[in-house]
């Protein structure tokens, strides 16, 4: 009888240990990640096809029985692209929802704001949908990105017009930490091929006044114009430059590089280059646009760049999923994403280790087409 009970405690404290000791999120059959971002407001647009991009690609490895046999649920809140609601969605998709890590947030000042709760909680963040370079150093031991960084994007611009002879180039951003940072990328590179600016100005992210800010940017007459501005924000801008008579080229970053933008932009769009941060999502020469492709195909996702960086995003997290192993936690995740090294995804490098979680260096640029189509 001894025997019998001593082998019944035993398996019990077995038991009772192997549940003290699993990860939040984590359970024999599912992983559940939390997602914070804007899916009305401003950047409705965008965020939809990011958001069925990266659906697209879980719903295939959920199809295949998951990562080590769990499959992967993602948590949705919608922040309205208002930072203080991305942080407590934070904190409620941490603390009441317990997932176990956070996935493609949206917003420069959003992912600002969610950073200390992340390190309180020891929660880790994949995939922000910010290039701000205030996130690269140092290091943040939670937090891997993926896309490239905006002031990359803005020296890639300025680079583009230096060399097609548009030297009298300007930069309109608005005035938050996104702006900011994009306005140090282009001073930079002003610098580095030591041009002046014609000008550089800003408007208010909540009560911009379009009308009286294209009229600036018209007065100083730029032959060339780069907007760093969120979807909504960038369209009524361009829009008033246009109604005003403004003829300069024009530049947009990678976060408009949504169908929804295009749509949106319209008439208006019609020459404006805008940056991009993952191969086409209609580049069938690479493994990575036949899987987006066939997933897209199967999961009715919009095929654009916007949906392209959230089937990467995914991709890139399975990846360290399956490094870590079955018995996974926060921490064997970081130490399996810090694994990669010059990974290769199919056409998009990604690069990670515990000095650096920068991930993809990949710009190019493109432009929107008289048939509303990004040509490269």
């Amino acid at each position: 009888m001894k025997l019998v009970w001593r082998a019944a405690m035993s398996a019990l404290l077995a038991a009772t240990s192997l549940t003290a000791a699993a990860e939040d999120g984590v359970t024999d059959s599912s992983i559940i990640l939390g997602e914070t971002i804007g899916v009305t407001g401003i950047i409705a647009g965008p965020v939809k096809e990011m958001i069925e991009g990266a659906q697209a690609y879980f719903a295939s490895i959920n199809k295949q029985g998951g990562v080590h046999g769990r499959k992967i649920e993602v948590r949705v809140m919608d922040d309205k692209f208002d930072p203080a609601t991305a942080a407590a969605n934070a904190e409620t998709l941490i603390k009441k929802e317990h997932v176990f890590a956070l996935f493609q947030n949206r917003g420069t000042p959003h992912t600002e704001a969610i950073l200390s709760i992340l390190a309180a909680n020891r929660v880790p963040l994949i995939a922000p949908s910010t290039g701000a370079a205030i996130f690269h150093t140092p290091v943040n031991h939670w937090v891997f990105h993926i896309r490239a960084k905006y002031q990359d994007e803005v020296a890639k611009g300025v680079e583009h017009f230096a060399t097609v002879g548009l030297s009298s180039i300007g930069l309109l951003h608005v005035d938050d930490s996104f702006g900011r940072d994009g306005l140090e990328g282009f001073n930079k590179a002003m610098a580095a091929r030591k041009l002046t600016p014609v000008i550089t100005t800003s408007f208010d992210r909540v009560k911009p006044d379009y009308d009286a800010t294209a009229a600036q940017i018209i007065k100083a007459n730029p032959s060339a114009l780069i907007i760093v501005s969120s979807a909504k924000n960038t369209i009524d801008v361009i829009k008033a430059i246009r109604r005003q008579g403004g003829k300069m080229q024009i530049m947009t970053l990678s976060n408009n590089s949504s169908q929804a933008f295009v749509k949106d932009l319209g008439a208006a769009g019609v020459g404006v280059v805008v940056s991009q941060i993952t191969p086409a999502p209609d580049l069938l020469s690479t493994m990575l646009g036949q899987e987006f492709k066939n997933a897209a195909k199967a999961n009715n996702a919009t095929v654009s760049y916007a949906a392209m960086e959230g089937f990467v995003n995914a991709k890139v997290l399975v990846e360290g999923l399956r490094r870590a192993g079955r018995n996974l936690t926060r921490e064997s995740f970081i130490h399996a994403m810090e694994s990669m090294q010059r990974t290769d995804f199919g056409g998009l490098m990604v690069t990670y280790g515990p000095d650096d979680h920068s991930g993809s260096e990949f710009v190019e640029l493109t432009m929107i087409g008289r048939d509303g189509r990004f040509v490269r």
